[in-house]
């Protein structure tokens, strides 16, 4: 298969890197100093699974590789509107678009662009850094992505999910196919959306968040309040996901921070439209309050386009 990683970042290049080293022929979309590296020297990957290095047929061009067998899209969700528009470059008639951005509103932006039946929904579980141009460490051993099918007729496995399933089992990536993936997609955002707001609104890892009483409380009613949402939007969510992500918290390393609070820290863009602000804007639509939820959202909304700007006080 000829897979094209429209986004190289931490996560897509880490699993575009697995891919290419499994043999599969990867085409890593980048851009500034990231892609540089990656044209010069390859792209290299440190992880307690084994280090490895593989060559990187690399770009800033989706013109320049026209159709392909899957495209994975791991780009940061603001990124969408500038982005998106190029896959229409990447797809053919058998193309398949696999999303494994945060949230579950880019299965629908990305069929905007390139229609329902191309589009295959995934969530993804891997903790992954880009530490300089060219290399990407992972801590821990987690690499699984769960995906199939998001639009049309949803109570089988698809042949080509399992298809692409098996390429990325090939290359020692944990696969998870399902016949819907809305369910897969939904339960990491009941657990994401409420961990990365309140790690991010208090500036706090996971362990200072879940031994404080209230901020636990706190973050098990916002957990409450998008799987309300999920509810009422048809996605059977299993009736233990509350005790499964109570019991997640407890195993979670202190340390943990969401990807939201690191970018945060780091004076980057945040992906809180994705994540809070879509919450807020489903429950608003089906006149259900979310006001946990809510006052996330409006504490790092300010916030959405990085540091970039006059943070002194003024008296």
């Amino acid at each position: 298969m000829h897979f094209t990683i429209f986004g190289s970042g931490a996560v897509g290049g880490y699993y575009g890197a697995m891919l290419a080293r499994a043999g599969q022929r990867v085409t890593f979309i980048a851009r500034g100093a990231h892609l540089a590296a990656m044209r010069e020297r390859g792209l290299e990957v440190r992880s307690p699974l084994g280090d490895f290095h593989v060559p990187a047929e690399a770009t800033d061009a989706p013109a320049q590789i026209g159709p392909v067998d899957v495209v994975v899209l791991a780009v940061k969700t603001y990124d969408n509107p500038t982005a998106l528009p190029a896959l229409r470059l990447l797809v053919g008639r058998d193309t398949v678009v696999l999303t494994l951005q945060n949230g579950v509103d880019s299965v629908d932006e990305v069929a905007a662009v390139v229609g329902g039946p191309a589009v295959l929904g995934g969530a993804t579980y891997v903790a992954t850094a880009l530490a300089e141009p060219g290399l990407i460490i992972q801590t821990g051993t987690h690499r699984r992505i769960v995906f199939g099918e998001v639009f049309g007729d949803l109570p089988r496995l698809s042949d080509r999910v399992r298809r692409i399933g098996d390429a990325l089992a090939s290359a020692d990536i944990q696969v998870e196919t399902v016949a819907d993936a809305r369910v897969p997609l939904w339960e990491k955002f009941v657990f994401l959306a409420p961990f990365a707001g309140l790690t991010s609104a208090s500036r706090l890892p996971a362990g200072p968040v879940w031994q404080d009483p209230q901020a636990r409380e706190v973050f098990l009613g916002a957990v409450r309040e998008v799987a309300q949402v999920a509810r009422a939007e048809g996605v059977p969510i299993a009736d233990d996901l509350l005790d499964r992500i109570a019991g997640y918290m407890e195993e979670l390393p202190p340390s943990t921070r969401s990807s939201l609070l690191i970018d945060l820290s780091q004076g980057k863009r945040i992906e809180v439209e994705a994540l809070q602000g879509s919450i807020v804007r489903r429950g608003r639509a089906r006149g259900m309050p979310t006001p946990i939820i809510g006052t996330l959202y409006a504490a790092l909304r300010p916030w959405a386009q990085g540091a970039a700007r006059d943070t002194q006080a003024h008296v």
